[in-house]
């Protein structure tokens, strides 16, 4: 009955597919896909009963899926082979993201470079509520780490940096975000992990998949390295994290997941989704403004050959010239060029726009405000 549901979507641009995932990848079309995000078994070879300090068994991952392989040897070639899958199936500028613990991301890491993948960063989920170490023996395992990747150095992978900025929680504290300060996202996340409603329970109430991944993570991943209407594919769909958090930033998927039960939930899970359309998910922050030129603006008169250009303090200046050059003590410079020579710079050139300052009523303005101006005028004509 699943299956059958599932096929009947399959001309659809997004998918759900119910099988074993090397058998539907098999099927996809190569380099198709823009964003992989993989969740494999980590092989986590637990054994006996591990039980909290009060004397409850704890609930933790000791699933048929994760504990199938006999030896490393087993593991390491089934991952090769998800592997070389995904770098058949993704295109050249595309990128693919790996999760793992300690037991299997060295494995993955390795394997990924031998196949022929580039490393771009790893980053660090540092979890806020980690499961404790109950019997106190070793470091709590607060963390699992994450590889993203490309099919070569030379990919032109998508990474809206702005928009990362404005999703990092991690080290601008509350106050001075609402203050407007933004800093670069670095490489330790720091995320909780998934409970509450956010986690999906079965019939009984109790909780559908041992490894359910917070949607916070997933949010990240996919609104910074990809764009709308991109194709990401989770070969390990699960709990369908992926899917339902790609379908809400306008993302389409191809989720494959052979367990029937995790593929029931999952599915109703992306069918409760919407699209939410904002900055966010269409990388608005990431937006190059469009380009004007100096010449242009002099043609309209936001500039007027023969004004004086202005830093910002101090009574020294250049000319502007009819060709949007300027004049500075008889020699002609172009606006970067000449910014550095009036400022005494070290650099050859430095951002003229940020530099020349020119008068308005009586006030200094910036010709990089001006030129602000003259592209908000521009988009309304």
């Amino acid at each position: 009955e699943f299956r059958k549901a599932i096929r009947e979507r399959e001309d659809l641009e997004s998918r759900i597919l119910c099988g074993d995932t090397l058998e539907e990848m098999s099927k996809i079309e190569s380099e198709t896909v823009d964003l992989i995000f993989a969740d494999p078994p980590y092989w986590m070879r637990v054994d006996g009963v591990l039980n909290r300090v009060e004397g409850t068994e704890f609930d933790g991952c000791n699933d048929e899926w994760d504990n199938q392989f006999g030896t490393l040897e087993d593991y390491e070639r089934f991952t090769k082979s998800w592997l070389q899958e995904c770098y058949r199936l993704l295109k050249t500028n595309g990128s693919i993201w790996v999760i793992g613990s300690m037991q299997c991301i060295y494995s993955i890491g390795a394997i990924m470079q031998q196949i022929g993948y580039w490393l771009i960063n790893d980053v660090v989920w540092h979890k806020k509520n980690p499961t404790p170490n109950f019997m106190g023996t070793r470091l709590n395992n607060s963390h699992e780490t994450l590889i993203w990747a490309t099919k070569s150095k030379k990919s032109k992978f998508t990474f809206h940096y702005k928009t990362a900025k404005e999703l990092n929680t991690d080290t601008v504290d509350e106050n001075e975000y609402e203050k407007g300060i933004r800093k670069q996202l670095g490489s330790v996340w720091r995320i909780a992990v998934c409970q509450g409603n956010e986690r999906l329970k079965d019939e009984n109430g109790k909780k559908l998949h041992s490894t359910q991944k917070p949607e916070e993570l997933l949010y990240r991943i996919i609104a910074i390295s990809s764009n709308e209407n991109d194709v990401v594919l989770d070969p390990f769909g699960g709990t369908m994290t992926t899917g339902a958090v790609a379908k809400r930033l306008g993302r389409n998927y191809i989720m494959i997941e052979r367990d029937e039960k995790y593929y029931k939930y999952g599915t109703k899970r992306i069918e409760k989704e919407e699209y939410i359309a904002d900055n966010i998910s269409k990388a608005i922050f990431d937006e190059r403004p469009i380009r004007v030129t100096m010449e242009e603006m002099i043609a309209a008169g936001y500039f007027q050959a023969g004004e004086k250009m202005f830093l910002k303090k101090g009574e020294v200046y250049a000319i502007l010239t009819e060709d949007a050059k300027i004049r500075y003590r008889d020699e002609i410079y172009d606006l970067h060029h000449g910014a550095a020579v009036i400022k005494g710079a070290k650099a050859d050139r430095l951002n003229g726009f940020t530099v020349w300052y020119v008068e308005r009523d009586g006030y200094r303005v910036s010709i990089d405000e001006i030129r602000e101006k003259y592209r908000e005028d521009k988009l309304k004509r």
